[in-house]
């Protein structure tokens, strides 16, 4: 194998550790409460993939060439127009993929198709709710769909005689599944998070604690199986790309709870699914009442009405895209077969 494959871990093991000790040091500084853990060995068989710098790679239409294999075809075309900055080949269950880094150049301007604000309440019930249309966004929900097929391969894997031939076979059946369900997921936040970032000038989102909320054992199958984490890590490095601003609302902001007379309902539970006011009889469905809070939330910062709660901030997206020198990074995944 190439020096590269060789030399690249010891580099990615170089940013993860400083990453874990800066963050030591930030937690103790009180500058954030962000844990990040110490750096653990890639498992073989689990994790495998390798890296290839953008000198000893090719592409050439519908194939690649990769150092001591020779040309590979791919399923599908590089679809980005620029400079190939480095390539990592990855397996996932029994398929291999490409990820191809190219530096494309950024927009001059917003989309002319952009107009108006927009605030958005993430749900298990509806993966979304916007409040310019008042409409909710349904999730595929992969993983509750194939819950029957899935368990039914674990079971069937758990009476194999471990290593056997029929044990593999059963054991790429079922990581050919959790591929399909992860693909399906990210392929429906891809195209919401992508259709937002292109219609919205400026989206509010909440400060969800992600990994609190599926601390919750009736709650976080149902929690991971929207991607709630992956949606706010997409609509980041989109908006950075078509010049959308994200203003992401405080966690402790009650968007559920105040009313647009200013009283907060504090009686209002998980349960209840409809917005009541006792004071003024102000009525409206839970999560578009919610995300209507949050898109007026930029002009509560600072009034009375927003319960003294300062905003979490725009979201920093030059340091979440991975900007470069005349452009910005676009990573494309192509199957090879």
């Amino acid at each position: 194998m190439h020096r590269d494959a060789h030399a690249q871990p010891f580099t990615n093991l170089q940013k993860a550790f400083s990453a874990f000790f800066q963050n030591i040091r930030d937690r103790k500084a009180g500058k954030t409460k962000r844990e990040i853990g110490h750096p653990t060995s890639k498992k073989k068989g689990k994790h495998d993939s390798f890296y290839i710098a953008n000198d000893k790679l090719q592409v050439q239409g519908k194939r690649l060439r990769i150092p001591q294999l020779g040309w590979v075809r791919m399923r599908e075309s590089l679809r980005f127009t620029g400079k190939i900055m480095a390539a990592v080949v990855s397996r996932t269950a029994d398929r291999w993929y490409v990820n191809l880094s190219v530096q494309v150049d950024l927009p001059s301007h917003p989309c002319e198709n952009q107009a108006g604000g927009c605030g958005v309440d993430l749900g298990i019930k509806h993966l979304a709710t916007l409040s310019a249309s008042r409409e909710h966004i349904d999730g595929p929900k992969p993983l509750k769909a194939a819950l029957v097929k899935l368990r039914r391969l674990n079971r069937e894997l758990a009476r194999r005689v471990q290593f056997s031939v029929n044990w593999y076979k059963t054991k790429r059946k079922l990581g050919r599944l959790h591929a399909r369900i992860a693909a399906i997921r990210a392929d429906s936040l891809h195209k919401f998070t992508t259709q937002l970032a292109q219609t919205y000038h400026m989206i509010v989102i909440e400060d969800l604690p992600v990994a609190g909320m599926v601390q919750n054992r009736k709650l976080a199958r149902a929690i991971n199986d929207v991607g709630l984490g992956m949606f706010r890590q997409q609509l980041t490095y989109k908006a950075a790309v078509t010049g959308v601003t994200v203003i992401v609302a405080d966690r402790w902001f009650p968007s559920t709870k105040l009313c647009r007379c200013g009283v907060v309902n504090e009686a209002i539970t998980l349960a209840d699914r409809v917005f009541t006011c006792a004071a003024c009889n102000y009525t409206e469905d839970r999560d578009i009442h919610t995300a209507l809070n949050l898109e007026t939330y930029p002009r509560l910062v600072g009034n009375v009405n927003a319960c003294g709660q300062p905003s979490a901030g725009s979201v920093d997206t030059s340091s979440e895209t991975g900007l470069v020198e005349a452009g910005t990074t676009e990573c494309a995944q192509l199957s090879m077969f």
